[in-house]
């Protein structure tokens, strides 16, 4: 007879389905999950043993669901930020006594881009491109501002990226050539986050991109392998940035344009930052406080941003093909003995649908939005069906979705995810769109280049090209 095991999720989307799959896949325990969900999640509605809607995932109101279940909850898990910002695991440690797996609010580096920046140039100053803080008081006017931008602009050839200093403040992250195109409009980005709180404006690095995760129990980092996310919301990587529109990783470690130097650079500079970081005997780092943005640019890497959570979605590439027991991890986790962790050695390839309203798809290609869909039911049955045909290579993750008089329907954001499981990279997009493709209703989109060949060749290509210019 399997143990039995209580585990509360604070869930926002696909990402936190995939956890609970992998912990439903457990065969050493009988997983008996308890949700506090942004939406009614129509996956986890079916497969938790107590589900709580919570839409602005408030840690009071997921503290009180964790008290009303605590003789049943072994531990926690947090996959979304924000409760972590807001120190969801310090309140339901200390109030209920659930250990939780995700850092503590001290340790939620995520809720500061300013303070990310000092600690990796204390730890890693060579990861840091350049960059200058700016805080308002510093200014008079909006003209003292100016001024002092477009010196600093000077230095970096207008080459910038204008990122406010707290997560969701202000009109986000701006970047030269992308979102603007002249030194007014920068400003204009610049301003409004400037009444928001600090902002940094650092050197626009030339490169290709990596996601960087690893598993902590405190006391070790368990590198996870590489991924690659598509934060455009359009094919050709056009458009504005999402929350990722979907993700890719290779059958090894390393990604198709990653040599085996790069990685091993990664490890030595996230081991040096976490080193510094930490205090001594400290769990306040357990979870995955390193999900990091790595610029590979031909010669040394440089972190675009950190990150204290499991990537959505990066890690939706790792959990369906991790060997070991996702409950077994766990326990390590809050031991302090998670020393390695057996991962498949296989490709996935994640693609997600989003609503008309998601990415300024509706404004961008209007001609093309079934508007007779729109506000109808997502039949997801047809996707799920394909299970008969791959099995377990196959996973279908509802995300910004809810079910609503038994049917299911997409809300605002990323709607539902399709990973494809193979030995090939190819093989494994095909898999992941054939199931996108079989997702009917709710006027849902999809970039059709994720993982593409020719994607995947450019950036090799790029790199190459990078290298030999050292």
């Amino acid at each position: 007879m399997a143990e039995r095991v209580g585990i509360l999720v604070v869930s926002y989307g696909a990402r936190e389905v995939a956890m609970i799959d992998a912990f439903l896949r457990s065969t050493n325990y009988n997983v008996e999950v308890y949700v506090a969900d942004k939406q009614r999640n129509p996956f986890n509605a079916k497969n938790a043993k107590a589900h709580v809607v919570i839409p602005d995932l408030n840690v009071e109101a997921i503290c009180k669901f964790a008290e009303a279940h605590k003789d049943r909850i072994d531990f926690g898990i947090v996959g979304p930020e924000k409760p972590i910002i807001e120190g969801v695991r310090d309140l339901v440690e200390k109030r209920v006594g659930i250990p939780m797996i995700c850092p503590t609010k001290e340790y939620a580096i995520e809720a500061s881009k300013v303070q990310q920046r000092l600690l990796f140039q204390e730890a890693v100053p060579e990861v840091n491109p350049r960059f200058k803080i700016f805080r308002q008081e510093e200014f008079k006017t909006a003209e003292d501002a100016r001024k002092t931008l477009y010196k600093w602009l000077d230095e970096l050839g207008n080459m910038a990226v204008v990122k406010p200093d707290k997560p969701a403040a202000g009109k986000g992250v701006g970047v030269w050539g992308d979102h603007f195109t002249t030194r007014e409009q920068l400003f204009e980005h610049f301003w409004e986050n400037l009444r928001h709180g600090a902002v940094i404006v650092e050197e626009k690095i030339e490169g290709e991109e990596s996601s960087f995760q690893a598993f902590c129990d405190g006391k070790h980092l368990v590198p996870l392998p590489e991924t690659r996310d598509y934060k455009r919301a359009f094919d050709g990587d056009k458009g504005p940035n999402t929350g990722g529109m979907g993700s890719y990783k290779d059958a090894g470690e390393i990604l198709p344009f990653m040599t085996a130097a790069d990685r091993e650079r990664e490890l030595r500079i996230v081991n040096k930052i976490f080193d510094k970081w930490r205090a001594s005997e400290n769990n306040a780092l357990r979870g995955i406080p390193f999900y990091v943005a790595f610029m590979h640019t031909g010669k040394e890497s440089k972190i675009l941003e950190n990150n204290s959570r499991p990537g959505d979605p990066e890690i939706i590439n790792i959990l369906p093909v991790l060997k070991d027991d996702f409950v077994d991890v766990c326990f390590k986790i809050l031991d302090g003995n998670l020393t390695r962790v057996e991962v498949e050695k296989a490709a996935t390839v994640v693609t997600y649908k989003a609503p008309p309203s998601y990415g300024g798809y509706a404004e961008a290609f209007p001609e093309l939005v079934e508007k007779t869909e729109i506000n109808k039911p997502v039949d997801l049955t047809k996707a799920y069906e394909l299970s008969k045909k791959y099995g377990e290579r196959i996973c279908v993750y509802p995300a910004s979705m809810e079910i609503r008089n038994g049917e299911t329907y997409a809300l605002k954001s990323r709607a539902v995810c399709v990973v494809g499981i193979s030995e090939t990279i190819e093989d494994a997009r095909n898999i992941s769109l054939e199931g996108v493709k079989a997702i009917k209703g709710g006027a849902l989109w999809h970039r059709t280049d994720i993982a593409s060949k020719q994607h995947i060749e450019k950036s090799i290509r790029h790199m190459e090209a990078l290298r030999k210019r050292k």
